[in-house]
C-alpha cells in the first residue's frame, strides 16, 4: 500500500531532530543534558548552543514525532479489517516495548520506545471520539502536565529545605558532584559489561520512578493531540499553504518568545534545580508545542511545493525511522563510550555538533540507498514480521520502485 509522504518527511526530519538534543546525552554526564554548568561548558559558543537548543530543539522534535506515533497508528488501523485491529495493533505495541526494552538496556539507556509502547497501549479505546474531544482531550493533558511541572517547583524548593537522601538523588540528577561526574565519565570510559550495568541502573530509572513522574503526562498528552491533528488533516499536506504559513508564523512567533524567556530565566538563577521546574519544565508543553507547529508548517509547505532535495531524502529516512533511531544508538555508543573510540566528555557542547552533522551524513546516505532494493529498513521489516506472525517479503521486486520517495505534485 502507497505510504503518506508527508509523514514520511516530517518523521524523517524530526528523527534527525531528535539527536540535536540526544547528542548530549550520548557524549556528555547525564545531567549536561538539563544543565550546561555540569560539563561541556556554559560560556561563549557553548553557551550559544545550549540557548539555541533549550529553545528551538529541545522537546520540539521529540513532540512532532510523538504526534507523528499517533498518526501513524490511526494510519495502521484504518488499512486493516476490523476484526484484526485489536489483536494487531495490541501485538504490535507489545512488541515495540520489547525493543524499547532492548535498546534500553542493551544499548543506550536514553531509550523512548519502551515508553511509547506501555502510553500507546492506551491508544486503542480513544480511537473511536471525534477528533474535536481528541484535541480537547490531549490539550487538557498537556495543561494538567505543565501544572503538575508548575507544582514540582514548589515541591522542589520544599525538598531543598529539609534535605535528606530524596534531595541527595535529585542533586544527583540534576547537580552532581564533580566527584560523581567524574564515577560516570570512568564508567562510560570503560568496557562494555561497566557500561551495561550503568545503562541497566539509568533504565530502570526511566521505566520506573522516571516514567511516570516526568514521561507519563508528557507522552500521553502528545498522542491524544496527535491523534486528533492527524484527523484534521494538519500531517497530510491537505491544508492550505495559507494555513500552514500561518500556523509556522504563529507556532514560531509565540513559542520562541516563551521558550527565550523560560532559558534567560533559569540562567539567571544560576541554574538552581528548583528554578528549572519554574521556569523550564512549567513553560515546556506550550512552548514546545507551538515551535513544533511551526516547524510542522514549514515542512508541509515544502511538501506541497514539491521541492524533490527537500522531499526525498527526508522521506528515506523517515520510511526507515526505527532503523535510522537504532543504527544512531549503536554507532554514537560506538563513538563515545570506551568500548569503541572513548570519545565521552572529550568534547565541548558545541563540538557535539559536528559529531551530528557526521551521523546526519549516514542516516541520509544509506537510506535512500537501502530502499532501492528493500521495501523495509532491517528493524522495520523485523517488528512488522512479528506483528503479523509471519516473515513479510523484503526485496524489491526487479525494477520495482519505491513509491514512497517519489516526489508528490505541488498542491
Amino acid at each position: 500500500m502507497d505510504r503518506i509522504v508527508s509523514l514520511d518527511v516530517l518523521r524523517g526530519f524530526s528523527l534527525l531532530g531528535i539527536l540535536l538534543m540526544n547528542i548530549v546525552s550520548f557524549g556528555l554526564p547525564f545531567a549536561a543534558y538539563m544543565n550546561p554548568a555540569v560539563y561541556g561548558g556554559a560560556t561563549g559558543a557553548n553557551l550559544t548552543m545550549w540557548y539555541v537548543a533549550t529553545v528551538m530543539w529541545d522537546g520540539k522534535m521529540r513532540a512532532i514525532f510523538s504526534l507523528l506515533f499517533a498518526a501513524s497508528f490511526d494510519v495502521f488501523l484504518s488499512r486493516l479489517p476490523e476484526e484484526d485491529r485489536a489483536k494487531l495493533y495490541y501485538r504490535r505495541t507489545l512488541w515495540l516495548i520489547v525493543i524499547g526494552l532492548l535498546h534500553a538496556h542493551l544499548i543506550w539507556s536514553g531509550d523512548i520506545l519502551y515508553s511509547y509502547g506501555v502510553i500507546g497501549l492506551l491508544l486503542f479505546p480513544l480511537r473511536k471520539l471525534s477528533t474535536k474531544k481528541l484535541i480537547w482531550a490531549g490539550a487538557i493533558i498537556l495543561v494538567l502536565h505543565s501544572l503538575w511541572n508548575l507544582g514540582g517547583a514548589f515541591a522542589m524548593r520544599e525538598m531543598q529545605q529539609k534535605g535528606g537522601a530524596e534531595w541527595a538523588q535529585m542533586e544527583k540528577l540534576f547537580a552532581p558532584s564533580a566527584a560523581q561526574v567524574d564515577a560516570q565519565i570512568r564508567v562510560h570510559r570503560g568496557d562494555y559489561v561497566d557500561n551495561l550495568l550503568m545503562r541497566t541502573r539509568e533504565a530502570y530509572e526511566f521505566e520506573g520512578p522516571m516514567f511516570f513522574q516526568f514521561i507519563f503526562l508528557d507522552v500521553l498528552g502528545m498522542f491524544v493531540l496527535g491523534l486528533g491533528l492527524a484527523r484534521a488533516g494538519i500531517f497530510d499536506a491537505s491544508r492550505s499553504v495559507r494555513f500552514c504559513g500561518g500556523m509556522a508564523a504563529a507556532g514560531f512567533a509565540l513559542g520562541i518568545p516563551l521558550n527565550y524567556w523560560a532559558a534567560s530565566q533559569w540562567h539567571a538563577t544560576g541554574f538552581r534545580i528548583p528554578d528549572y521546574f519554574l521556569y523550564i519544565a512549567s513553560t515546556q508543553d506550550p512552548g514546545r508545542f507551538l515551535v513544533a507547529a511551526g516547524y510542522i508548517g514549514v515542512v508541509m509547505i515544502l511538501v506541497k511545493a514539491g521541492v524533490r532535495w527537500f522531499i526525498q531524502p527526508l522521506a528515506a529516512v523517515g520510511q526507515l525511522a526505527l532503523s535510522n533511531y537504532l543504527l544512531t544508538s549503536v554507532l554514537l555508543t560506538l563513538f563515545f563510550n570506551g568500548y569503541g573510540l572513548g570519545q565521552f566528555a572529550r568534547l565541548e557542547r558545541a563540538q557535539l555538533y559536528w559529531v551530528v552533522l557526521g551521523m546526519w551524513a549516514i542516516n541520509l546516505t544509506w537510506s535512500p540507498i537501502w530502499l532501492r532494493y528493500f521495501r523495509y529498513g532491517p528493524a522495520e521489516w523485523a517488528w512488522r514480521s512479528l506483528t503479523y506472525w509471519r516473515f513479510q517479503p523484503l526485496r524489491r521486486a526487479s525494477g520495482q520502485s519505491n513509491p514512497s520517495l517519489a516526489t508528490p505534485p505541488p498542491a
